[in-house]
């Protein structure tokens, strides 16, 4: 991909699972040169899947697929002396590493920022914890759920008033701390001259999840009087129609609160009688009633589709979405005209679906074009080409078992 927005960008991954993965593939599906360093048994993602037909394969894995593309793949075993003499060859060469290991497994294999730095002082290190680099819990195992909910966002968004908090989706702390994370890696990167060298970007995606979740409408409320808003369920409480309603075929999200949007959903239902009510008149008062105007239009949505009362409140200017299902959103005729998704050949999948590039970018345009690599995939070429190492050598690494 050289002609991608980041070529020239040399990044070595060396994570597991989803939040380094998937920064990483962000540098790599905009045209970054990524190689994806595994220890000998692999990344664990690929003994989470997905799989096909449901049989654990290391190579068959759909969560390693997913955030993996466009880089190239080797084993190091970073446990020997070997090995890490190899991964630290190998962060000369690099611009930036991407890894989400606890800040002690990093130290214990001599691999902390300061070791890493002295061999490369240009170095970008980005680092991707739960709980980040510092303070009392920085040293504690956690994952995705531990993050998000660290973060006062269950309390904030998942589940009904006065009951117990939801878990929220999966990996959502961790994809959006790799978001989060790629940006500001990218622009220590492009800041080096700036600071005169690299930088450790300490990332925590609890906080990630904190500041954009829950900071930005609580902060300053809680400062100000000590209040702070929590979970109401399904809907807003404050205005109404604002909801989850089901339909015939499914489920519609309806947003109807300002004037034009509530005249013109009652246009769409045919300006039946009860919508007149004065009760009715505005979205505090709806609000207020909202025992009452539900069942009304719950009576209307369940005789029609999500597909036509979506596109009858567009067009009158009312914003309703019919909530599709995965499978739904995978043939989604918008989504594949925005070409979000792309067909790939894996050697162990064969042809598959794949998700496109999440931003465009017209001039450069990104997403994946090759499949993530197998396990050691790329040794020879790695270590042969970037490292220019012999093939003596290389089969000496495998008979010392660094790689």
């Amino acid at each position: 991909m050289s002609d991608g927005a980041l070529a020239g960008i040399k990044v070595v991954d060396f994570g597991q699972v989803v939040s380094a993965p998937f920064c990483a593939k962000l540098f790599s599906d905009y045209g970054a040169d990524v190689i994806k360093v595994e220890l000998p048994e692999g990344d664990a993602a690929r003994h989470m899947g997905p799989f096909p037909k449901d049989e654990p394969h290391v190579e068959k894995s759909g969560l390693f697929f997913v955030n993996n593309t466009n880089k190239r793949g080797v084993t190091c075993d970073v446990r020997t002396e070997a090995g890490k003499a190899l991964f630290l060859r190998l962060l000369q060469w690099a611009d930036v590493l991407i890894e989400n290991n606890l800040p002690q497994q990093m130290k214990d294999w001599g691999l902390d920022y300061q070791s890493m730095a002295a061999v490369n002082d240009q170095l970008v290190v980005i680092s991707i914890t739960p709980f980040g680099q510092t303070g009392p819990y920085s040293a504690w195992n956690g994952y995705d759920l531990n993050a998000y909910h660290l973060s006062g966002a269950s309390s904030r968004y998942c589940g009904r008033p006065g009951e117990t908090p939801l878990e929220h989706g999966t990996f959502a702390a961790d994809y959006f701390g790799a978001v989060s994370a790629a940006t500001w890696g990218m622009a220590a990167t492009y800041g080096r001259k700036n600071v005169g060298g690299g930088q450790q970007v300490d990332v925590s995606t609890a906080e990630c999840i904190a500041a954009a979740f829950v900071g930005g409408q609580n902060i300053g409320g809680y400062a100000q009087d000590g209040k702070f808003d929590k979970r109401t369920g399904v809907g807003m409480p404050l205005g109404a129609p604002a909801t989850i309603m089901p339909c015939k075929d499914g489920h519609v999200w309806m947003l109807a609160l300002e004037p034009g949007q509530w005249s013109g959903l009652k246009d769409v239902m045919g300006n039946p009688e009860w919508a007149e009510m004065e009760l009715f008149d505005d979205m505090f008062m709806r609000a207020q009633n909202a025992d009452v105007i539900y069942p009304f239009i719950e009576e209307w949505t369940l005789q029609h589709g999500k597909m036509e009362i979506m596109e009858k409140c567009q067009a009158a200017g009312c914003p309703i979405t019919a909530v599709f299902t995965v499978a739904e959103a995978a043939e989604h005729p918008h989504l594949s005209a925005r070409e979000y998704f792309v067909d790939m050949e894996h050697p162990a999948l064969g042809k598959l679906k794949n998700i496109g590039a999440p931003f465009k970018l017209p001039a450069s345009p990104g997403g994946p074009t090759t499949a993530a690599p197998l396990l050691g995939q790329h040794n020879q070429e790695v270590y042969g080409s970037v490292l220019g190492l012999s093939e003596t050598e290389i089969t000496q690494l495998q008979s010392d078992g660094a790689i």
